[in-house]
C-alpha cells in the first residue's frame, strides 16, 4: 500500500519533518519519496496526514485468560489498533494470573495470529497476591517483557526487594504503580475540597508519594531497573526527577485521563472516572504535564481497564476503578491538550521511549526497514459513538463526545 503526502515524524529518520509518499510492500518499506506515481497499490490517503514508528502501551488490561467477557485478547488487539498501537503489553491480572512460563507462553502463542504485536508481563508474585515471589526467572527465558503485580500494588518492601534483585539478575525491569492502601483505605477519589464536598472519603496523594518514595530507596539499594507505572501527584513527578538527576535507573509514566482532568470532573459523581490513580488537583495535572514535556516523565499510558457494566453502573461508592482508553488517547490529547502536548511529543512518548526502555525491536521509517507504522491525523473530527466501540467493555466516559484527531492505520 502507499501512504500518501503524510509528515514523517521520527527522529532517527532522514526524513524527519518531510512530507513524503510511503510504498509498503510485503510488510516492509520499499520506497519513500515525494510523490510516487504507481497507482495500483491500495492508498491511505487524508488531510495533514502524519506517520510515525508504531505506537506502543505497556499496561493494557487484556482480562485473557479467565475474565474475558470483559475483554479478551483479540478485542483487546482491536481496540488498540483502533486507537494506533501497532504493541501492546498485557498486565497479569488475569485468572489466572500471567505468574508462570505457562500464562507466558498462553499471551504469546494466543496472539500470534493478531494484527498488534502482544507482550505478556510476567507477575511479580503468585496470584498478583503481593505474598510468594513468582517464577520470575521461568517466565523471563519464556519472553515476559518486563515484571509487574499490574493493578495490584506491592505493599511488602522485602518483596519489592528480591524482585528488583531478581530482575537485577537479568537486566529486567520492575514496573510498579505505587500506592500505599494503608493509607487509601476505603478511599474514592482524590483527597481534597470536591471529596469533602461530595461526601466522599478521599486518597491522598501521600498515599502515592510514600510508596514512590520507598520504591526509589530499594531501587538506588538494589542498583536495579524501575518503571514508575500512571503517577499522579506533582511531589511524585519532582521525586523521579531528583532520582534521575542522581543516576538512578528509573523511568515513570502517566495515564492519559490524569492528564486531561482533575477531581473536579466528578461533582457529577460519573463512575467511568472512578479510576486509580485518582483524578487530583489542577496543581497536580499541570505538574504531570510540565514532567511529560521536560522528560521526567518519558511515558503516555491509556491506563486500559475494561469493567463490565455490572460493576460501573452503580451508586458511586459501589462502582469498581478503572476505564478504558486504548482507542481514544490520540484523540484525547489533541482535543483538549494540543496547545500542551505536540504531535512530536506524543510520539516520543508513545514510540520511542517504550520501545528504548524496554528494549524492543527498533522501529524506524526508511527504506530496506520493516513495517511498524502508525498513520494519523490530527485534524480529523469524529464521534466515540457507543457501536463503534471495539473493546468489550464501555467504561468511557468519552462516549458520545465529539473527538478532534484520530489514528487512522496500523501496519505491521
Amino acid at each position: 500500500m502507499i501512504i500518501r503526502q503524510a509528515t514523517v515524524l521520527d527522529a532517527r529518520s532522514a526524513h524527519h519533518g518531510l512530507v513524503r509518499d510511503i510504498l509498503v510492500v510485503d510488510g516492509v518499506i520499499e520506497a519513500i519519496e515525494q510523490h510516487i506515481s504507481d497507482q495500483s497499490f491500495p492508498q491511505i490517503e487524508g488531510r495533514e496526514l502524519k506517520v510515525s514508528p508504531g505506537w506502543v502501551d505497556i499496561g493494557v488490561q487484556v482480562c485473557d485468560p479467565g475474565l474475558e467477557h470483559r475483554e479478551d485478547l483479540e478485542s483487546a488487539a482491536n481496540a488498540a489498533e483502533q486507537g494506533g498501537f501497532s504493541t501492546i503489553f498485557c498486565l497479569p491480572n488475569t485468572s489466572p494470573a500471567i505468574h508462570s512460563k505457562s500464562e507466558v507462553n498462553y499471551i504469546i502463542n494466543k496472539s500470534a495470529g493478531l494484527a498488534v504485536k502482544m507482550y505478556p508481563v510476567g507477575a511479580i508474585s503468585l496470584n498478583c497476591e503481593g505474598k510468594d515471589i513468582a517464577e520470575m526467572m521461568d517466565m523471563h527465558h519464556a519472553g515476559a517483557i518486563a515484571f509487574s503485580d499490574g493493578k495490584r500494588t506491592i505493599q511488602d518492601s522485602g518483596l519489592m526487594l528480591r524482585a528488583l534483585q531478581y530482575a537485577k539478575s537479568v537486566d529486567g525491569i520492575v514496573m510498579h504503580q505505587p500506592l500505599d492502601q494503608s493509607l487509601m483505605m476505603e478511599g474514592q477519589i482524590h483527597e481534597g475540597i470536591v471529596a469533602a464536598s461530595l461526601g466522599l472519603k478521599g486518597i491522598s496523594a501521600m498515599a502515592e508519594e510514600i510508596m514512590v518514595q520507598r520504591d526509589l530507596r530499594l531501587l538506588e539499594y538494589t542498583d536495579s531497573r524501575l518503571h514508575l507505572s500512571n503517577l499522579s501527584a506533582a511531589r511524585s513527578v519532582e521525586m523521579v526527577r531528583q532520582a534521575k538527576a542522581k543516576g538512578l535507573r528509573v523511568t515513570a509514566s502517566v495515564a492519559v485521563l490524569n492528564l486531561l482532568l482533575t477531581d473536579e470532573a466528578l461533582q457529577e459523581f460519573d463512575s467511568n472516572l472512578k479510576v486509580l490513580p485518582p483524578l487530583r488537583s489542577e496543581v497536580d495535572r499541570q505538574a504531570l504535564i510540565r514532567g511529560l514535556q521536560d522528560g521526567v516523565i518519558d511515558v503516555l499510558s491509556a491506563n486500559h481497564i475494561p469493567m463490565e457494566e455490572e460493576n460501573k453502573k452503580l451508586e458511586f461508592t459501589y462502582a469498581s476503578f478503572g476505564a478504558i482508553g486504548l482507542e481514544t488517547v490520540y484523540a484525547a490529547c489533541k482535543t483538549w491538550l494540543g496547545k500542551d502536548i505536540s504531535d512530536e511529543l506524543l510520539v516520543q512518548s508513545l514510540a520511542i521511549c517504550p520501545r528504548e526502555i524496554f528494549g524492543l525491536p527498533k522501529s524506524s521509517i526508511g527504506v530496506g526497514q520493516k513495517a511498524d507504522l502508525t498513520v494519523f491525523s490530527p485534524i480529523e473530527t469524529w464521534e466515540y459513538a457507543e457501536n463503534s466501540v471495539l473493546s468489550k467493555s464501555r467504561n468511557s466516559h468519552l462516549i458520545g463526545k465529539k473527538l478532534e484527531g484520530r489514528a487512522l492505520a496500523v501496519i505491521r
